[in-house]
């Protein structure tokens, strides 16, 4: 033995006697591990509800958030370390939550993809129309995405302007992979609107059915005044409120806004508007990545 232990042994026994030198147990304390049973109700709680729904002051499910439900539920104090070990052991693992409205109406959803949007695709086999799907888009210079490479420590600087200014952008998509786009400055606004759907029109041949949101101004008066002078060849239809996983026109954005525009450098409102009008013509050229986006969890119902 080390001097220094025989040492501690000689202080204890001075200070309790030969009871002080009873062999502690070794290992994890007992009652410290959650049981079977106990585990399966703190992994329904993570899988079914958000912390703020059981009164826990966080807002995301982090290891410190589940450690103080397990103590809550069943008095067990563990470590976030330990926390960590159950979540892998659950097939838990960290990733970047979607955010959802909780304006969303669920019915409407379980609706639309069970009634509304099957009448819809009847009505078009019907009448021989085409379904397109329509979203807007703004681009700030000041966008970006993705990361580089720089030494430990140091964070790298890359150039870009200090001016603010932003690019808009409209676009309809089929899950033939066609996409139409139109780039614009001023903001979204009906004139903004009807100009696209004269180009549409003038572009596409036949009937169209055109999905877009609840926007105001796709829902404003002259926007359907103008719908109505087209003699039933164009039809709009509204996908339920707070719902843009269902509208497959968002990954359009996704694809030119995070892959394209916000991992390149803008200098001036030409350089945007030029690099958001390469990257919406490369995606048009390729129909099998606008048919990819039929194809996600969300939006597979319309592909």
């Amino acid at each position: 033995m080390a001097r220094q232990t025989v040492g501690r042994w000689i202080k204890s026994y001075r200070e309790g006697g030969s009871r002080r030198l009873k062999a502690c147990r070794q290992g994890r304390p007992p009652g410290r591990s959650l049981q079977p049973r106990q585990a399966a109700q703190i992994v329904r709680a993570i899988t079914d509800r958000y912390p703020n729904q059981l009164k826990l002051p966080f807002y995301l499910w982090t290891r410190e958030a589940v450690a103080r439900l397990i103590e809550e539920r069943h008095g067990i104090a563990l470590s976030v370390w330990t926390v960590g070990r159950y979540l892998k052991d659950w097939g838990f693992t960290p990733q970047k939550p979607l955010r959802r409205a909780f304006e969303r109406d669920p019915e409407a959803v379980q609706k639309w993809l069970e009634e509304e949007y099957p009448a819809i695709r009847a009505q078009a086999k019907k009448e021989k129309a085409q379904i397109y799907w329509g979203d807007e888009m703004g681009m700030r210079s000041d966008h970006q995405t993705g990361t580089t490479y720089g030494r430990k420590g140091e964070t790298p600087v890359i150039p870009g302007t200090g001016q603010r200014f932003r690019c808009n952008m409209i676009s309809a998509i089929t899950n033939r992979g066609k996409l139409y786009f139109m780039v614009y400055r001023k903001g979204f606004s009906t004139v903004v609107f009807t100009a696209f759907l004269r180009r549409l029109t003038r572009q596409i041949e036949g009937k169209l059915f055109l999905i877009v949101d609840g926007h105001p101004v796709h829902r404003s008066r002259a926007a359907k005044d103008w719908v109505a002078k087209q003699k039933g060849r164009l039809h709009l239809f509204f996908l339920p409120g707070y719902s843009p996983e269902l509208n497959p026109d968002e990954g359009v954005w996704r694809e030119v806004k995070g892959h394209r525009l916000g991992r390149a450098g803008i200098f001036s409102f030409a350089d945007l508007k030029s690099k958001a009008l390469g990257a919406l013509r490369h995606l048009a050229r390729r129909p099998d990545k606008v048919r990819a986006l039929f194809r996600t969890h969300t939006t597979i119902y319309a592909a």
